[in-house]
């Protein structure tokens, strides 16, 4: 088999077979897989003649599959050998491809011959990426579940440990490559950029270094570190950051950013941020250039006026019409359920140093879909605090989005008389205020593009607020157990490598698949040794698994895969 193409501007690729019929040679068509322009799009890659060559050596390799039969004799009185593994996992192999295709052997390389140390940064780095997604532990889990891929480590547990130190000495060099090498995979749309920052806990109480207490996002009372993340329009993972615990969040965008602007030879972006990290030093920083910022607002914390404009519901605006509507009179329909009105205002101003000028533009949403939304977490919110109103020593506040800021505290009689006992009650005015908002978005931002899009745009920061939950949950990112300060950073530096090549793997396979499913799936793909005959699957063949076969190409369900076989599978999992 082999690839036949047009010669279009935007050639269609068929898979064609030599046949002879009536003892002459002739071509028939076994497949055709589109245009290069579908199968960029459908597959996520850039190269269409790369992906159809891999592809039509995987369909050859299936042909050579089905041409053997073999009997392989068991005893039933026979054990097996002690300690001797018979089962692995090749699921590692499609991470593996990323990881390849990626770069990421070469410049282990280049940083090895700038270094002097004789371990394989390559293999201890795979194995930490490939760890981390498949099988989240500690590092010294990570070492000793290694000997489960079907590649053996060749390495000690003290070469990881001195290579994480190597690894955080070159933190940056390898998120610059990463984002050039990423850019031969998957377009990267880096037009608008997404940041947010969150905390990690480490499972101690003792403060050094990074390790800082601060305020944790998960209210737990340990030391903290803050990792700052951004993403690009397509949710892919472009650069990330360190610091102390204790550090203001809204410090950690400008150091970031400008690593950006040096190393990624990016200057025209917009950044988006949520309302936390919304500080006016930060919008100012982005007003220059070819730079500019979209943010959330909090409607509460805006001044009267403007809150009570935000809140009017005449004067609001549809995209593709001319006139204005009053929301408070749009009927409740299925139609009008996803509209999304706005109306937008100029606020003229030198901001609250007045020391240069810093105009922006408010822009305000609604939307009866979104209302529901927030309606429906408000109800769960008041449901939990009327368990807590059970147990009245768990009813503290804690904070402005926790059920129990529903829950107040009366210390008095109704005459006025100090009461003996503290009463709990639901905070009815509270729930009251907070429904006045439901429906609303502002963001504020120094562009001068339809608002309709400005507001679209910033609509995708649920992206990196995934990215930041994967780490958390699937990637099991924390509790952090490693002590110095060089170690902490290449914890995180593995955990952005593994959400980079995780991501990457993601967009190949299109959006059929959670999360939770695709790195369930690659866990359980074990394949059993049966001596010197070869392996066989010990996994349930699924649409998942041909999806992720087609996308990698190369296949690892036959029922019998020979020895040479399987090293040619692991080859092409590196490209070679």
């Amino acid at each position: 088999m082999r690839i036949m193409k047009s010669k279009a501007a935007d050639p269609t690729f068929h898979v064609i077979r030599d046949t002879r019929r009536n003892g002459k040679r002739s071509t028939e068509i076994v497949e055709n897989l589109g245009s290069a322009s579908e199968i960029c799009r459908k597959y996520h890659v850039t190269d269409a003649d790369a992906w159809a060559r891999d592809y039509v050596q995987m369909l050859r390799d299936t042909e050579a599959a089905k041409d053997h039969r073999v009997l392989i004799p068991f005893n039933t009185s026979k054990k097996i050998d002690r300690d001797k593994r018979n089962s692995f996992n090749v699921g590692y192999l499609f991470l593996q491809r990323i990881f390849y295709q990626l770069g990421l052997p070469s410049i282990c390389r280049k940083i090895m011959r700038t270094n002097s140390f004789n371990f394989d940064l390559e293999a201890i780095l795979s194995r930490l990426v490939y760890g981390r997604i498949l099988y989240p532990s500690s590092k010294l889990s990570c070492y000793e579940q290694s000997p489960k891929l079907l590649e053996q480590p060749e390495f000690e547990l003290h070469q990881v440990y001195r290579a994480l130190s190597v690894l955080a000495q070159n933190s940056d060099l390898l998120q610059a490559a990463l984002y050039k090498r990423s850019q031969k995979l998957l377009p990267r749309s880096t037009g608008v950029l997404f940041y947010d920052c969150t905390n990690y806990f480490f499972e101690t109480e003792q403060e050094s270094g990074l390790r800082q207490y601060g305020p944790s996002k998960e209210h737990r009372p340990n030391p903290i570190v803050q990792m700052g993340l951004f993403l690009d329009m397509s949710g892919i993972p472009l650069a990330f950051s360190i610091q102390p615990g204790i550090q203001n969040e809204q410090l950690s965008l400008k150091p970031l950013e400008q690593q950006i602007l040096r190393d990624f030879e990016l200057s025209k972006f917009v950044i988006c941020t949520d309302a936390g990290l919304s500080s006016e030093a930060n919008r100012k920083f982005n007003n220059y250039g070819e730079r500019s910022f979209i943010t959330t607002q909090s409607i509460k914390k805006l001044n009267k006026n403007w809150k009570d404009w935000c809140l009017d519901p005449t004067g609001w605006h549809l995209e593709g019409s001319s006139s204005e509507y009053n929301i408070s009179s749009i009927e409740d329909t299925p139609e009008n359920r996803n509209k999304i009105f706005y109306k937008q205002a100029f606020i003229e101003g030198y901001g609250e140093q007045r020391d240069i000028p810093f105009d922006q533009t408010i822009i305000v949403t609604y939307c009866r879909k979104y209302r529901e939304y927030q309606r429906n977490v408000r109800n769960r919110q008041i449901e939990r605090a009327r368990r807590y109103l059970e147990h009245p020593a768990s009813a503290e506040r804690h904070s402005q989005n926790d059920a129990k800021s529903f829950i107040t505290r009366l210390h008095v009689t109704g005459e006025g008389e100090v009461a003996e006992k503290v009463e709990y009650t639901l905070n009815e005015d509270a729930i009251a205020e907070e429904a006045r908002y439901d429906g609303f978005y502002v963001v504020c931002t120094n562009l001068d593009d339809d608002p309709a899009e400005i507001a679209k745009v910033n609509r995708h920061r649920w992206e990196i607020e995934e990215s930041f939950r994967i780490m958390k949950t699937e990637f099991e990112a924390r509790p952090v157990y490693l002590q110095r300060d060089d170690r902490i950073m290449a914890h995180f530096l593995t955990c952005f490598i593994a959400l980079l090549v995780y991501r990457i793997l993601e967009k190949k396979l299109g959006e059929e698949y959670t999360c939770s499913e695709i790195i369930a799936t690659l866990r359980d793909m074990d394949m059993l040794k049966l001596g010197s005959y070869g392996y066989t699957p010990c996994y349930t063949r699924t649409e998942l698994t041909d999806a992720l076969h087609k996308a990698s190409g190369f296949r690892t369900d036959y029922e019998l895969i020979t020895p040479k076989s399987m090293a040619g599978i692991v080859r092409r999992s590196k490209g070679l």
